[in-house]
């Protein structure tokens, strides 16, 4: 496997993303050394909570939560995955399987060894994250899924074909652009610029361009069994569970409804619809999740 890695000229300056980088090396089943990027931010022994980026982002999507949570004494953990961000990124489409992506989070998540975390994820950051959840339930004391799911095999609705057609063959990847269609507000030329900087050219952007392929949107993708598999574990999971999905992502819209009617933990939650937010609510409505979030680890704190 080739692997590239953005240089760190390209991250100066980002605005409200004053955090120092935290690095881990992990090695691919071909033996491939990666270097995986991540934040680490508060108080180390509080509790974590670990936010996941999804499509076509980073953790630069979470800095204002981050600092919000911090700022509400929590410990925050917000890796950027294989092929995004700080992390090294293979150059080639082949490189990227649902999979692969699972097991290098998974060997993350264990070599750090986070425990009693609340995990947070949004768009892929919800597919890889909810199977880390599978996984490793012990590890997580309660979790919150916000314009994600964990597809098995259907959901390919015109949103998300549009999406996929656009995003197999535009010839160049505009990934600023993308993230702001995504939300309601729009963003600062200064905002897409810093979701630009980990792309210095479409080498880098391998990752970006097949996760929306990888979506196990037919019986016939990959990652159908292993996502049925978790689905199991998850309708088992009687710890504490909140849906904060927007009203305005024409994919994801109505996605929260299958995690109340089969995880049990989302029995008398306050789960909530984010009014007037699109696909990254991150961007939308940082103040507004951080605060759902806080108020949801306080009242089920054991």
């Amino acid at each position: 496997m080739k692997v590239l890695r953005t240089p760190d000229s390209r991250f100066a300056d980002l605005p409200d993303y004053p955090f120092p980088p935290h690095y881990m090396t992990i090695r691919d089943a071909d033996g491939t050394e990666m270097r995986l990027h991540y934040l680490d931010e508060g108080p180390r022994d509080a509790a974590p909570v670990l936010l996941m980026h999804g499509e076509p982002s980073w953790s630069f999507l979470y800095r204002k939560m981050i600092s919000g949570l911090v700022a509400k004494g929590h410990r925050v953990v917000a890796p950027d995955l294989i092929g995004f961000g700080k992390s090294d990124k293979p150059t080639e489409q082949s490189d990227y399987t649902f999979e692969r992506h699972v097991k290098w989070m998974s060997d993350w998540l264990t070599q750090l060894d986070l425990k009693n975390a609340t995990f947070f994820g949004q768009d892929w950051g919800g597919l890889i994250g909810l199977r880390l959840v599978a996984a490793f339930p012990d590890r997580f004391a309660r979790f919150v899924v916000g314009n994600t799911g964990l597809p098995v095999g259907t959901g390919m609705n015109e949103g998300f074909k549009q999406w996929l057609n656009f995003s197999q063959t535009v010839p160049e990847l505009p990934i600023g652009e993308i993230v702001a269609m995504g939300t309601k507000k729009g963003l600062t030329d200064i905002v897409k610029a810093a979701y630009v900087a980990p792309f210095p050219d479409e080498t880098y952007k391998a990752g970006a361009r097949r996760f929306p392929a990888l979506v196990p949107v037919t019986p016939e993708h990959g990652s159908v069994a292993e996502n049925k598999a978790a689905w199991e574990v998850l309708s088992k999971f009687s710890k504490p569970v909140l849906t904060l999905f927007s009203d305005s992502d024409p994919v994801s819209k109505g996605g929260e409804r299958v995690f109340q009617e089969r995880v049990p933990g989302t029995k008398g939650q306050p789960h909530t619809i984010i009014k007037d937010a699109g696909h990254f609510l991150q961007e939308d409505a940082p103040d507004e999740l951080v605060a759902h979030i806080h108020r949801f680890i306080t009242e089920t704190r054991a």
